[in-house]
């Protein structure tokens, strides 16, 4: 029997979707410590997932493109994560099947390389890297003759780009509120890749000037102002500007609540509808999200969780039933 407890992670903003200079893609991100999938797994002779998830689909098709010939498995959903919200629970739900079959069949493959078999981080690397090692990252893109095509990682083959940096995000508070309905995904977000890309040079120019000379700087000496206003930033340019206007009104709402009351910077992940908030004080903290709930509860509904940066990757471990 193997464990697997994998992360959810926040994805801040694609970095070039203009590709001028040969690249394309490229993301930062950040992996939490909560919510998180949990499932855990052994050797069958069918292939089998049990448990009530809108992602017993992808675990399946993920564990058929890596188990060896006439091998099977059985996979328990112990603790599930949502779907199409902004939490990369697709990447998750694959590498954690992939990484039980892994162990299970001693197949010695990289997290990597089993990204690549079942098929993720095609055109964002975040969720690969919070898989494998967690923190906050920075990663590189594909190059474009390679990719050929501006369009999201559930329609690309490519590989996860390469870490261009990761590092151990702060002890800052993180306002996680998920709202009780679905972003962007499928044939629509295929088509929103095509619509609004190329994205205008100067846009991904002043994405990059942010990145380089506020947020990474910021980490680094954590300071979480600063930090706040990259985040604050990435709302208004680039692709991220694109995702934001595509989210209801009530979610537009909560963000620009968080904005004005508490939190340093607060942003949309990936399409959404989650959005986050990064605080400083514990007791401001606690107190955001007793009122972004208010506000879900008389929207949208859904829920709004206390979380901070996960420091590392999956855990993946042996265990009895």
């Amino acid at each position: 029997m193997i464990n697997v407890v994998s992360p959810s992670r926040l994805h801040l903003t694609l970095i070039d979707l203009n590709a001028e200079i040969g690249r394309v893609d490229g993301g930062v991100g950040i992996t939490l410590e909560s919510p998180s999938l949990e499932i855990s797994a052994s050797e069958a002779d069918t292939v089998e997932v049990v448990g009530s998830s809108l992602l017993a689909g992808r675990m399946l098709k993920a564990a058929k493109a890596v188990l060896p010939p006439g091998k099977g498995v059985k996979i328990l959903i112990k603790k599930d994560l949502p779907d199409h919200v902004g939490l990369g629970s697709g990447t998750q739900a694959a590498l954690s099947v992939a990484a039980a079959i892994n162990e299970i069949y001693e197949l010695g493959r990289s997290v990597r390389e089993l990204a690549v078999a079942v098929g993720r981080g095609g055109t964002s690397g975040i969720g690969v890297a919070a898989f494998e090692n967690g923190g906050f990252i920075v990663d590189g893109g594909h190059r474009f003759r390679d990719k050929g095509a501006f369009s999201p990682s559930a329609a690309s083959r490519m590989p996860p780009g390469p870490v261009l940096f990761r590092r151990a995000f702060p002890d800052w508070n993180i306002v996680l509120a998920i709202p009780n309905t679905k972003g962007v995904h499928d044939a629509e977000e295929v088509d929103i890749f095509k619509k609004v890309c190329p994205i205008p040079l100067a846009e991904v120019q002043e994405i990059s000037h942010v990145i380089l000379m506020q947020m990474l700087p910021a980490l680094i000496e954590e300071d979480i102002d600063s930090f706040g206003r990259a985040v604050n930033h990435f709302q208004t340019a680039g692709f991220k500007r694109r995702e934001v206007e595509l989210q209801p009104q009530p979610v537009l709402d909560v963000m620009k609540y968080m904005q004005d009351n508490g939190a340093s910077g607060s942003g949309v992940s990936s399409f959404g509808p989650v959005v986050y908030g990064i605080v400083e004080s514990p007791g401001e903290a606690g107190k955001l999200q007793k009122e972004v709930q208010r506000m879900l509860n008389d929207s949208l509904g859904g829920d709004v969780l206390l979380t901070k940066g996960r420091n590392r990757g999956a855990d993946i471990f042996g265990g009895s039933d």
